[in-house]
């Protein structure tokens, strides 16, 4: 598939960074913003069933938060934009045709991707290579 050359120079700039943290989606019923601060999440999003935290493994547990899945979270360093059209989209396909599970986070500098830490390192490999081939 022909990218766009904008799109190609946004790939060529991933430099995907792997976080050193294991993290862990937990969602606290009918817990509101401001209620567990404490725990310093680095995402939280608020759903009619209550809060999903994205916290560290460590702080879950000592908690006592329930988890289904350990995650590390790779953050592509190249500076996108909001604005970034299909640059998301290339990167999840490209791991989804590895079984690779993407869940991704849009800051308003970076998008972050997090990935079970069973697979990191095919990720971490597959973006490499991605960057280095972004005419695909």
């Amino acid at each position: 598939m022909m990218r766009t050359q904008f799109l190609q120079d946004l790939i060529k700039q991933l430099s995907p960074t792997l976080d050193s943290t294991t993290y862990v989606y937990c969602t606290v019923p009918k817990a509101k913003y401001g209620e567990l601060e404490h725990l310093k999440p680095i995402v939280s999003i608020a759903e009619l069933e209550g809060l999903t935290l994205v916290i560290p493994l460590d702080e879950a547990r000592a908690e006592g938060l329930d988890y289904y899945r350990v995650f590390r979270r790779i953050t592509l360093e190249g500076h996108s934009s909001l604005e970034a059209l299909g640059l998301t989209s290339v990167v999840t396909s490209l791991l989804a045709e590895r079984g690779i599970t993407t869940n991704v986070i849009a800051g308003f500098y970076h998008d972050h991707m997090f990935v079970p830490s069973d697979r990191i390192d095919e990720a971490m490999a597959a973006l490499k290579e991605l960057a280095s081939n972004p005419g695909g």
